[in-house]
């Protein structure tokens, strides 16, 4: 694996975990009952975002790490993904 092709699966691995970290726990301003005007009821109250990139971070870390020792090993190699055989090699 290259470092590029290492770059490019952290990046695709940590906008993956922010959307999924994004809705998590965030309170609307209507649940709130402080709705800013000129806002959606539905946008969040107190986004954190500061918080979730550190979170998102650490989590995408983790994951990346899992995926680049899968590749790098070739535990799971595309002979293993071909149950089809429509992958030549």
């Amino acid at each position: 694996m290259t470092i590029g092709a290492a770059l490019v699966l952290f990046a695709v691995v940590w906008f993956m975990t922010l959307f999924v970290v994004l809705p998590l726990y965030q309170p609307s301003q209507e649940e709130k009952g402080d709705v800013v005007p000129g806002t959606s009821p539905s946008a969040p109250a107190n986004p954190q975002l500061g918080k979730r990139a550190l979170i998102v971070t650490a989590a995408s870390l983790v994951i990346w790490a899992a995926l680049v020792a899968i590749i790098v090993t070739g535990a799971i190699s595309l002979e293993t993904l071909n149950i089809w055989g429509g992958i030549q090699p």
